[in-house]
């Protein structure tokens, strides 16, 4: 049984961001298992095995130092025609500008209107955590016996071979003649 709770280590397919107001509430995109899940020293789900996030919340940059924030949210796996449901949520925000709004207000105030914080990114490759959501049912085949190990077979010795015997012909009996003193 592959139990409700077991942690799976995803990696990102594709770059989300806050830049340029990309990411969207709502916007699925891909992910893949990047190790292996084994159940009784037998991987169960190979890594690369498809899977899919979504966005649920988007907060891009703005005036006043404000950094961009994503939130995001793991769905299910798809394996051998199955979808699995995954759960695990995990986010990224931006770097807040505040320092440099608070030392540009003090010189020229209306500087603080062009300064910003930093867009919020999730990097392709990056991996994040989630776990599976519903307990799955496996089963093993059964393995094979192991193949029987037969010893390679020595070189061949030449061994001559006989000439195989003529076939017996038959011949008539001729008279011989002999001669006395020959």
């Amino acid at each position: 049984m592959l139990r409700a709770g077991t942690p799976v280590v995803l990696r990102m397919m594709e770059e989300i961001t806050t830049q340029k107001k990309a990411a969207r509430v709502g916007q699925r995109f891909m992910m893949e298992v990047a190790e292996p899940v084994v159940v009784n020293n037998v991987t169960v789900v190979p890594s690369g095995t498809p899977a899919w996030g979504e966005i649920t919340n988007v907060r891009n940059k703005g005036m006043w130092g404000k950094s961009g924030k994503l939130d995001a949210r793991v769905l299910y796996m798809r394996i051998n025609g199955r979808q699995i449901r995954l759960t695990g949520t995990f986010d990224d925000k931006g770097v807040t500008g505040t320092a440099g709004v608070v030392g540009a207000v003090v010189l020229v105030p209306v500087v603080g209107f062009f300064v910003t914080g930093t867009s919020a990114v999730l990097p392709k490759g990056g991996t994040v955590g989630g776990f599976i959501d519903e307990d799955v049912e496996l089963s093993f085949a059964n393995a094979a016996p192991a193949p029987l190990q037969v010893p390679a077979p020595s070189p061949a010795m030449a061994v001559p071979v006989a000439a195989p015997a003529p076939a017996a012909v038959q011949a008539e009996p001729v008279a011989a003649s002999v001669t006395p003193g020959s």
